[in-house]
């Protein structure tokens, strides 16, 4: 109990007007990290004090950045193999108190129901016909054609509340589905526009970057061939590249939810936002690993 009893002192004095005061014991109060967030959150729900109470969230927001950027880090040094993982460390930037569990149940839920409609011999357009019937049909998720800058589209939590997202948050949570039921569908990371692609395993010799067709997660899972993707890619004028078609890797993609999140908090004009997500950028863009 003896930091306790620190803690408590210290928490005392965060409305001290001496900035130099302040800033000594903010930095003291960080070192101890996740310990103080309770005192923190104890003493601001009891004060009245504006200063007070805005120094603490500036403090607790700290801490849980801070908890943020190291998750991020283990994950990728970790090798990223969970993509699910890396998008809920994302979500926590924005939703540090929230019950991933429930995430995880409502993930089963879908799997579940999709699971019940699997027939072994169906073939591979037929499996994926099912799970679009139970996320688009039976759920009801769609893309955010209305409001399609807004970050709430990033965050997982809110994707699967409103039943709404963006190209790349309705693809991850499709294909986590999708792998789950060891249905090989993979995130394609092709430009303006996040596609997935059913992988044929048994075949990779004789498809185009192993893929055996594309699916489009934001347009109600549409299903189209690489041709589609070849006349995509003429209308923007962009020169075809390997990684245009074949599946990306898991830190590719939280590289382009954190794209998305700059570029929306921007047009927010939520400049401490973009500065802490290039922070986040940083982490993930070390190629050393």
């Amino acid at each position: 109990m003896e930091n306790s009893k620190e803690i408590s002192a210290l928490v005392k004095l965060l409305d001290d007007p001496d900035q130099e005061i302040f800033q000594h014991v903010e930095n003291r109060l960080l070192e101890y990290g996740n310990e103080v967030i309770d005192f923190l959150e104890h003493t601001w729900e009891s004060s009245l004090d504006t200063l007070l109470q805005e120094r603490i969230e500036n403090l607790v927001h700290k801490i849980q950045f801070t908890n943020v950027k190291e998750s991020l880090r283990l994950w990728y040094q970790g090798g990223a193999f969970d993509l699910l993982q890396g998008a809920l460390v994302i979500n926590r930037y924005q939703y540090p108190d929230l019950d991933e569990e429930k995430i995880i149940l409502q993930m089963e839920e879908i799997k579940r129901e999709i699971w019940m409609g699997l027939q072994y011999e169906m073939s591979s357009v037929e499996k994926i016909k099912l799970i679009n019937h139970v996320f688009y049909n039976v759920y009801g998720f769609s893309g955010n054609t209305k409001n399609h800058h807004d970050p709430q589209n990033s965050y997982i939590n809110q994707v699967l509340e409103s039943k709404k997202g963006n190209q790349i948050s309705l693809a991850i949570i499709y294909s986590t589905l999708a792998q789950k039921l060891d249905i090989p569908v993979y995130g394609v990371n092709l430009p303006q526009h996040f596609i997935l692609g059913y992988i044929d395993e048994s075949k990779i010799e004789d498809h185009e970057f192993g893929v055996l067709f594309y699916i489009n997660a934001f347009n109600k899972g549409a299903i189209f061939g690489k041709n589609d993707v070849d006349q995509f890619l003429r209308q923007l004028a962009l020169e075809p590249m390997p990684g245009f078609y074949a599946p990306c890797s898991n830190v590719e993609i939280i590289r382009r939810i954190i794209r998305n999140l700059i570029s929306s908090y921007e047009n927010l004009g939520s400049m401490e936002k973009v500065e802490e997500l290039k922070e986040l950028q940083e982490i993930i863009n070390n190629t050393d690993l």
